[in-house]
């Protein structure tokens, strides 16, 4: 019979950690539904857990992405937001205001644009600018 042995640091299976934290913070990402930055996490989790840093919300951001429970939503001359991964094709709304983004749903464009002969398309982003109805 063979005997068990302790893991090696290296061999332990990795399992994601549960934390009050990282659950805070993933309650905020689904009431919220939008795409968030870290200090807006920060203001909205840290209500719900106390001594929460902002240090911890982007470790835990990290760990969401890393996970794939998280992906990054990136605007032009932006720092990265993030929103909950496996939402349907949409693009974004960014509030001039506010700086707050919002989902669009759906797609408006046409993908079938006028391209020149060999060329095709894999993806596209399309971000509109404004105000959103709290500030116009």
């Amino acid at each position: 019979m063979a005997q068990s042995r302790p893991f090696k640091e290296s061999e332990k299976p990795t399992q994601p950690r549960k934390t009050r934290q990282k659950a805070a913070i993933r309650e905020v990402f689904l009431a919220m539904d939008r795409p968030l930055g870290p200090q807006e996490v920060l203001e909205h989790a840290g209500s719900r857990t106390e001594g929460l840093g902002i240090a911890t919300v982007y470790r835990n951001i990290k760990t969401l992405v890393e996970e794939g429970w998280l992906v990054a939503v990136e605007l032009p001359g932006e720092p990265a937001r993030y929103e909950v991964a496996g939402k349907a094709h949409h693009h974004h709304f960014h509030c001039e205001a506010c700086q707050k983004v919002f989902d669009l749903p759906g797609c408006p464009i046409s993908v079938k644009l006028a391209l020149p002969a060999g060329y095709v398309t894999t993806r596209h982003e399309v971000v509109l600018y404004g105000r959103c109805p709290a500030c116009a």
